[in-house]
């Protein structure tokens, strides 16, 4: 299906790894051209590089830097048609699982919602009126299963995640009528580095487990989060999801949520 992106550009943010990259090489397949915002590039997002793609390197705990990754495509390619905010997680300095939400200090909320939450505020104020001068586009924000399903190991995380639910709702209403529709994609646990790198999330439960970190993505992450399907979802899974929203396919498309989260998220 041709999903109608050739020669627009898009804008993702947190795309060197995991889901971003999925989002950035998806895009490219498209025919779009891609700026690429990361603090730094990887080895992975290099094997994509070519005319339609440039990577951004930016640090999003920055306030100035989501507004500069928007004018740098602006310079490049023209204008923007597609924002996906997807940057988000543990900020630098920050780690997730917590313990318990007394873990959690105000600098550490105050990191927290900085990265998941306000950079995408910025990223969206500055995008708006580019948009708007070329007719429309399609803003994309990756949130998480956690934002409806509270839990004091990343009750921080949850609460930014629930509030760019909120942020969705209300740019859709507000903007929809002028051609920018807004749509979010709550995974719920996917393959990605934060998970599977050594140290990371995988390592940490297998090592409270008594079980290898293989075991622990295969088997224990599934039936301790009652994954319907019985796997954590691949980051190509996402990525699929949010491209067909960022597409002119989904033009009667706003204000909703995609989940793509194995059957994590069970209430009706």
């Amino acid at each position: 299906m041709d999903l109608n992106l050739s020669g627009k550009t898009a804008v993702v943010t947190g795309a060197s790894k995991g889901i971003g990259l999925a989002v950035t090489r998806t895009l490219l397949a498209e025919g779009a051209n891609v700026v690429a915002v990361s603090r730094k590039t990887t080895a992975r997002l290099d094997e994509l590089a070519g005319q339609n793609l440039l990577h951004f390197a930016a640090d999003l705990m920055d306030p100035q830097a989501p507004g500069e990754a928007v004018a740098r495509a602006v310079e490049v390619y023209g204008g923007v048609d597609v924002l996906v905010n997807n940057a988000g997680g543990p900020p630098p300095g920050v780690e997730l699982p917590r313990g318990s939400f007394m873990d959690a200090t105000d600098e550490d909320w105050r990191l927290m919602f900085e990265f998941n939450l306000f950079s995408a505020v910025r990223a969206i104020r500055a995008v708006i009126p580019v948009m708007l001068s070329g007719g429309g586009g399609s803003i994309v924000n990756v949130s998480s299963g956690n934002a409806h399903l509270p839990s004091p190991i990343n009750v921080d995380y949850g609460a930014a995640k629930a509030g760019m639910n909120n942020l969705t709702k209300v740019l859709s209403e507000e903007y929809a009528p002028q051609g920018i529709r807004v749509n979010t994609v709550s995974p719920g646990p996917v393959r990605t580095e934060w998970w599977t790198d050594e140290g990371g999330v995988a390592d940490k439960i297998a090592a409270q487990a008594g079980a290898d970190r293989d075991s622990v993505m295969n088997a224990v992450v599934p039936e301790l989060m009652k994954l319907s399907t019985g796997r954590m979802a691949d980051p190509q899974e996402v990525a699929d999801a949010v491209v067909l929203l960022a597409s002119p396919r989904s033009a009667s498309t706003t204000g909703a949520e995609f989940a793509v989260d194995s059957g994590f998220r069970k209430e009706i």
